[in-house]
């Protein structure tokens, strides 16, 4: 599908899929890749996912992880939509992704993705992100109310609202993993339920950097610059580098700290560890000493 295809799918719709946006060995690496860091909690030394609620483990920063990731994010008939639908000056903003666990729970609901400060900004400014599935979904999978793009700013809708519209309209985009998906973030969109397998992917968010942000996603730093590994970047041409966010430093924020949402558990998660490790340190110490008196004797 071209690029002119895409584009008026996505200006109609609000969505629009797209097959095998990766696809082989690139597909098959992305998947090793993202595999390894839903391996353990990531904590000290340990890289790993990130968990804030119960059913989703986070993966940030994928740019950082393999060359498929980045290959997607800047793949041409995606820029060329994009520059059409949001404008010249669109970045990539965010990269990350998530395993979404089984359950029956409705933990992620229609809504649309709130971003910018409504107070300051007049009309809704375009903000678009890519899915991409790393796993075969059959379940799920990621919902859209078609048409329901820019016509109100994002909030959470209930379902009742939902019930209004023909059911027809509800696109339920199940597929392979490598499809990718594009999508107006101001329509009305949620993942199904119930998940009955884990379901990985990666969310893509492009806007225009100028438009200011909302106190929630300041106060986190959500919307950072990008982490980038350098291995992955020696073929940019100058617009895939300012999509990228190459010497913008407008959402950057010097010595930034995150207030964690429980000090006292982490504090004691600390004390524990540094409790492991005097331990671990008495019993080298100890050892130490055994083989000493152990080769004295002999």
């Amino acid at each position: 599908m071209t690029a002119d295809h895409l584009l008026a799918d996505l200006d109609r719709d609000g969505i629009v899929l797209i097959p095998e946006l990766l696809a082989g060995e690139t597909l098959r690496a992305a998947q090793r890749a993202f595999e390894a860091r839903l391996q353990s909690l990531r904590w000290n030394d340990v890289d790993g996912y990130e968990k804030t609620e119960r059913y989703r483990h986070m993966v940030q920063d994928v740019l950082t992880l393999e060359q498929g990731f980045v290959d997607a994010a800047l793949d041409s008939r995606v820029t060329a939509v994009l520059r059409a639908y949001i404008g010249p000056t669109f970045e990539l903003v965010e990269a990350k992704g998530w395993k979404s666990l089984p359950t029956t729970k409705d933990f992620h609901g229609w809504h649309g993705d709130a971003w910018y400060d409504q107070s300051q900004v007049a009309g809704i400014p375009r903000e678009v992100k890519l899915a991409l599935y790393l796993t075969d979904v059959r379940s799920g999978a990621f919902q859209y109310l078609r048409g329901t793009h820019r016509r109100q700013a994002p909030r959470p809708v209930r379902e009742e609202e939902v019930r209004q519209y023909p059911s027809d309209r509800i696109v339920t985009a199940t597929g392979p993993a490598g499809t990718g998906i594009l999508f107006d973030t101001t329509g009305i969109h949620r993942q199904q339920v119930p998940i009955l397998e884990p379901r990985w992917a990666v969310f893509y968010n492009y806007h225009d950097p100028t438009v200011p942000l909302q106190r929630e996603d300041l106060e986190y730093y959500r919307y950072h610059p990008l982490l980038l590994n350098a291995a992955f970047l020696g073929n940019l041409g100058e617009d895939e580098r300012r999509i990228l966010g190459f010497g913008n430093k407008r959402n950057y924020l010097p010595a930034f700290q995150r207030q964690g949402a429980d000090p006292g558990f982490q504090k004691a998660l600390h004390a524990t560890f540094d409790a492991r490790l005097l331990a671990r340190e008495f019993s080298a110490r100890v050892l130490g000493r055994v083989k000493r008196l152990m080769g004295a004797r002999r």
